[in-house]
């Protein structure tokens, strides 16, 4: 079953998360990942959320997910954007 991380971020450091921005792909991609959103305006209808930088990011399954979020090749990444923003994270299993 597919599972998505979604992820609220704002970012306080541009410079830094554009970095991230760059590497980030690569590490999604060598776990059979895909960006299916990746920014983009947001419009809110209910409950007051409102997302400053929304990221859905499909995986084939949690298991794939989770080692693509604990791997060596996106550990450095996974600091430069903790550093650089502000947010939340989770994952899902999905339909």
């Amino acid at each position: 079953m597919a599972a998505y991380v979604i992820a609220d971020i704002e970012v306080k450091d541009a410079a830094s998360y554009e970095e991230y921005k760059k590497g980030v792909g690569a590490t999604v991609e060598k776990f059979g990942g895909r960006f299916v959103v990746r920014g983009g305006t947001v419009k809110p209808y209910e409950g007051g959320w409102n997302p400053k930088r929304l990221v859905v990011i499909e995986f084939p399954d949690m298991v794939t997910l989770d080692a693509w979020y604990r791997s060596a090749d996106y550990k450095p990444l996974l600091d430069m954007r903790l550093a650089a923003t502000n947010g939340s994270l989770v994952a899902v299993e999905g339909a």
